[in-house]
């Protein structure tokens, strides 16, 4: 018996919940890092309280939700265009290799290519994380020339 197809949908301020889960157990497992489950979930809603911020795809088999990822938005001058980045990407550990992430992608690739605001997805992804780079190589993602460097704070001492 073959498994109920994947559908993506924008998510709604009801999949918070969902969605801050993943994100933990994201964390969890690709970085070894045990999030605060209330910063998370106010965290999440303060995308969903702030449109500007981005917002969630939801891809759910079943009416149950299989994985999400955050879209924000980075302004590119040299464009004229918005670059998508791809954030947050969680599919649940039974539904890995079944076409959850390619599905969100192709809906992502879908939106983003019927605006003309749009100008490229981006995604970063943790240096160790082979696994989700093979992924991300198959579905048509490369390594650029940059580097993500970031700094914690402000940075009146520099």
């Amino acid at each position: 018996m073959s498994a109920a197809p994947v559908s993506v949908r924008r998510a709604t301020d009801g999949d918070r919940p969902a969605i801050a889960r993943f994100n933990i157990d994201l964390a969890a497992e690709t970085e070894d890092l045990r999030l605060d489950p209330s910063t998370v979930a106010r965290g999440v809603q303060a995308v969903f309280d702030k449109p500007e911020r981005g917002f969630y795809l939801l891809a759910e088999r079943d009416g149950a939700a299989v994985g999400c990822l955050l879209v924000t938005t980075e302004w590119s001058d040299w464009r004229n265009a918005d670059f998508w980045w791809i954030q947050s990407v969680f599919v649940d550990r039974r539904e890995r290799r079944r076409g959850v992430f390619r599905s969100l992608l192709q809906a992502l690739r879908r939106e983003a290519s019927a605006r003309a605001d749009v100008c490229g997805l981006r995604l970063y992804v943790f240096a160790s994380n082979e696994r989700a780079q093979a992924v991300y190589r198959e579905c048509g993602f490369r390594e650029t020339g940059y580097h993500i460097l970031e700094t914690s704070g402000a940075c009146a001492d520099a």
